[in-house]
């Protein structure tokens, strides 16, 4: 007998199920705040229930409890206030161990059904989630929206649907029979038990706090286990919201809500002491590569899926498009201040320059004409303050005044500052562009997080493309790009990205943009370079999260 919720989002499920396996454009959940997809009150109510949090004892009624704990500074300027419940880390990992046998008693199905209504009820609190994501983390609205709710249940499911059809290959029983000749056969009933593993651990980063944290969360929680979420000190209240959720929908299904549970620390060592414990089967971190690193030294007892930081860069051989190329890479470079772990930060130029349908441009015409081309793009406030958004932490904003300085490389382009007439404590920057020489890689060959990018002189096209792959070699990259009217420079480029394990987007020039990831057709990291030993999503992401227990007997 099928579970109800499980027969009720079918539709979705199988879906999700064709998009994995086709990888073409496909979401159920509208990346359009429009009154026609949510309901003609969705953003007034959505806008208001975020309201409501401000000010307050954000409520979770979790094991443990000492106290309140908060301090979010919103990057706007605007006062947050909201206090989160302070629980000792040993009682949220005694109480989801305990969780997890209801949960593992209503089987992959059940699981399955109950996640996806943990979604579609996720979904109809997009505009509520969306403010939070944008107050948090400093995201324009829309971005904040889309990427925050629709685009993050989308990697969501993604993840529930990976986890089903790799717990669908499992039967729950079988009847074995093996001839014996002339004698009786050995006839034997065997039973599979899908298990999850232990408690996941999912640690949330400040910048995209529900994009990066779906996929760990609905991977680790589809397959049977426990989840403690530890969200990013200055991004609460999105993962709170998230997790007050699930537990009610936890909860009217009869399964114990402490299954998921939210930890808010801003003590490293508390965070230290969950990923090394015992209970703790699955890490999931996005973050920086000195703690990434140390998660995967240190949590011995845990399997970690980690993206990390990288390089991620752009070759420019050639082009038949030059203004709408120089267009797409202004929009890539400002969408969001570059506080992206996709954005572009090296992009790297033959030192004879380039053939163009304006005719052949040098490496300086390049680097000018990218700086006007990020100007116009933001030459317009009401533009610049949408897309731009606000910047997330004081230490990006030291790394700009750093690029600033000119000690990096010759400015191209200087970050200036902007006045947001909405949100007038907000820290607003502009992109800053550097040109330097390829030889100067203790400049452009480390990430420097946020919207700091180096035009790098190469000294032609080839050493240009190898430059680019020992860059994803050595210090790892999600996304790189090219840009050329040759199609054996295309080959080339494409076997130096084969080699490097690392998602390609080659000429891109309309609504596209190599920062922007799709779930169920693109691919979020490939898992084979430094920047991430993961990749959202595909059969490894899911399936060493749970273990198949046989029992059999004779009959």
């Amino acid at each position: 007998m099928s579970h109800p919720l499980f027969d009720k989002h079918r539709a979705t499920l199988d879906g999700a199920l064709h998009a994995i396996a086709t990888r073409g454009y496909w979401s159920p959940y509208s990346e359009m705040p429009s009154p026609k997809m949510y309901g003609e009150t969705a953003a007034a109510d959505g806008k208001a229930a975020y309201d409501a949090h401000l000010g307050h004892n954000f409520e979770l009624n979790q094991p443990g409890q000492t106290g309140w704990v908060g301090g979010e500074t919103s990057p706007y300027g605007v006062a947050l206030n909201v206090k989160y419940p302070l629980c000792g880390h040993e009682a949220l990992l005694q109480a989801g161990q305990t969780a997890m046998q209801s949960w593992q008693a209503v089987g992959a199905q059940g699981r399955t059904g109950i996640c996806l209504e943990m979604l579609d009820r996720l979904n109809k609190q997009s505009f509520e989630l969306g403010h939070a994501v944008m107050m948090t983390t400093g995201q324009g609205w829309m971005m904040a929206f889309q990427a925050g709710a629709p685009h993050a249940q989308d990697r969501g499911l993604e993840a529930v649907a990976y986890a089903w059809r790799e717990q669908s290959f499992v039967p729950t029983e079988s009847t074995w029979e093996k001839p014996q000749g002339k004698n009786p056969a050995l006839v034997m009933k065997k039973h599979f038990e899908i298990v999850g593993r232990g408690v996941g651990l999912v640690v949330g980063c400040g910048t995209f706090p529900t994009w990066n944290t779906y996929p760990g969360l609905f991977a680790a929680l589809s397959t049977g286990n426990a989840v403690i979420i530890k969200p990013h000190s200055n991004a609460v209240l999105p993962a709170a919201i998230t997790v007050r959720t699930i537990r009610t929908v936890l909860a009217e299904n009869g399964i114990d809500p402490n299954l998921v549970t939210l930890c808010v620390t801003d003590q490293r060592s508390t965070t230290q002491a969950l990923a090394t414990h015992p209970l703790v089967k699955s890490v999931d971190f996005t973050g920086s590569n000195v703690f990434g690193q140390w998660l995967i030294d240190h949590s011995k007892q845990a399997q970690v899926y980690a993206e990390l930081a990288g390089v991620n860069n752009i070759v420019i051989d050639s082009t038949n498009a030059y203004k709408a190329m120089l267009g797409n890479l202004a929009f890539t470079l400002s969408l969001y201040s570059g506080q992206m772990c996709t954005t572009s930060q090296a992009i790297i130029v033959p030192a004879n320059g380039i053939e163009t349908d304006e005719g052949h441009k040098s490496y300086d015409e390049v680097c000018a004409d990218l700086a006007k081309s990020v100007e116009k793009f933001l030459s317009k406030p009401e533009v610049a303050c949408a897309v731009l958004g606000a910047i997330q932490s004081s230490a990006t904003a030291d790394r700009i005044d750093l690029a600033n300085s000119g000690k990096l490389g010759k400015v191209v382009l200087a970050s200036t500052k902007l006045s947001n007439p909405e949100f007038t404590g907000a820290d607003v920057r502009t992109p800053v562009l550097l040109a330097c020489d390829a030889a100067n890689e203790s400049a452009y060959m480390e990430e420097r997080f946020g919207p700091i990018s180096f035009i790098v002189k190469a000294a032609d096209t080839a050493a240009a493309i190898a430059l680019s792959e020992r860059i994803v070699r050595t210090h790892g990259a999600l996304t790189v790009g090219l840009y050329s009217t040759h199609p054996e420079v295309i080959d080339a480029m494409t076997h130096a990205t084969w080699r490097g394990k690392v998602a390609l987007s080659i000429n891109l020039t309309s609504g596209v943009f190599v920062n922007q990831s799709s779930a169920f057709s693109d691919y979020h990291g490939t898992g084979g370079n430094p920047s991430a030993n993961a990749s959202y999503a595909d059969s490894a992401f899911v399936a060493n999260r749970f273990r198949v227990v046989q029992r059999r007997y004779h009959v």
